[in-house]
C-alpha cells in the first residue's frame, strides 16, 4: 500500500491500459498474462507504480459501462497484486470499479474526473487509498474541441483546490491527495506548454504533483513526429516535469524515463 503520498525522490508509474482503443497501446494488453507480463517489464525497468486502466479517455473516446471495465481490470490488478512487489493504482472514475480493484489489491484511484462521478468521492473515501485529482476540461469525447481559458494555470489550480476541499470534506486527508493538471485534457498545445513551463506553482498547494506527457499529441505538435516516434520527446517532457516540481511521472517507455527521472532528480 502506498499509505501517505511523501516521495523522498520522484517516482515513475508505468501506464498498462487493458483497451482496446487507448491512443497508444490500444488492444496490446487486453490478456492478462501479456499485461502480467507488461507489467513485470516495467517493474524491473524501475517502476515504482503500475497504473493499470480499463476505458481509454483519448479525445474522442467512447464511454464503457461500469461491468465491461470490472471485466478488463480487474483480472490484472489481481495477477499483479498476487505475484509483483508494486504499488498498483486504478485508472477509473466509476465507485464499483474503485471498490473492485482496491478488493483485488490496488493502491491508489487514479481519477481523470477528480472524484466528480456520482458515488466516486463517497468511495474513495470510503476506500481509505491515496487519490489522484486530475482536471479536464470537459469530455473525452469534446475536450479537445475549442478548449477555453482565462489562465490555464490559474484556472486549472482553482478547479484542482475545490477538489481539494471537497475531498477534505469527504474525509480523504491531504496527505492522501496527488495533483495533475490533465495534459491534452482540454488543452490547446500552448495551454500544455503553459502548464508544464509554471508546473512548480502546483507544488505550492502542498501535494505531489503528478505529470503524464508520454507520447501525447503536443509532442507530436512540437516535434512533427507521429505517436510511435515520440520516445525522446517524451523523455525530455519527464525531465523537466521533475525539475519543475513533479513527483509522479505517467509514462509508457518505462526504463527510457527512470533514466530521465534519476537524472533531473538529482539536481532539480
Amino acid at each position: 500500500m502506498l499509505g501517505a503520498l511523501e516521495f523522498e525522490r520522484p517516482v515513475v508509474m508505468g501506464i498498462l491500459n487493458v483497451t482496446p482503443d487507448s491512443f497508444s497501446d490500444g488492444g496490446r494488453f487486453i490478456d492478462p498474462a501479456r499485461a502480467l507480463a507488461e507489467a513485470a517489464a516495467m517493474v524491473e525497468a524501475g517502476a515504482g507504480i503500475v497504473d493499470i486502466g480499463g476505458e481509454s479517455t483519448r479525445p474522442g473516446a467512447g464511454a464503457v459501462d461500469e461491468s465491461a471495465e470490472i471485466d478488463r481490470v480487474l483480472p490484472v490488478v489481481e495477477a499483479v497484486s498476487s505475484q509483483l512487489d508494486v504499488a498498483i493504482s486504478v485508472d477509473t472514475s466509476k465507485p464499483d470499479v474503485m471498490r473492485a480493484a482496491v478488493a483485488a489489491g490496488a493502491a491508489m484511484i487514479n481519477d481523470v474526473r477528480a472524484l466528480r462521478e456520482p458515488g466516486a468521492l463517497d468511495a474513495a473515501a470510503g476506500l481509505g487509498v491515496p487519490v489522484c485529482l486530475m482536471h479536464m476540461q470537459g469530455e473525452p469525447r469534446t475536450m479537445q474541441a475549442d478548449p477555453q481559458y482565462e489562465d490555464v494555470v490559474l484556472d486549472v489550480m482553482a478547479f484542482l483546490e475545490e477538489r481539494v476541499a471537497a475531498c477534505e470534506a469527504a474525509g480523504i486527508p491531504r496527505t492522501s491527495i496527488a495533483l495533475d493538471p490533465g495534459f491534452g485534457f482540454g488543452k490547446t498545445v500552448a495551454h500544455n506548454v503553459a502548464l508544464l513551463k509554471n508546473l512548480r506553482q502546483f507544488t505550492t498547494l502542498g501535494m505531489p504533483v503528478l505529470a503524464g506527457l508520454s507520447r501525447k499529441s503536443t509532442l507530436g505538435a512540437l516535434t512533427g513526429r507521429p505517436v510511435d516516434e515520440r520516445l525522446a520527446a517524451s523523455v525530455a517532457a519527464a525531465a523537466v516535469a521533475v525539475m519543475n516540481g513533479a513527483s509522479i511521472l505517467r509514462v509508457h517507455d518505462v526504463a527510457a524515463s527512470v533514466d530521465a527521472v534519476r537524472i533531473a532528480g538529482a539536481v532539480a
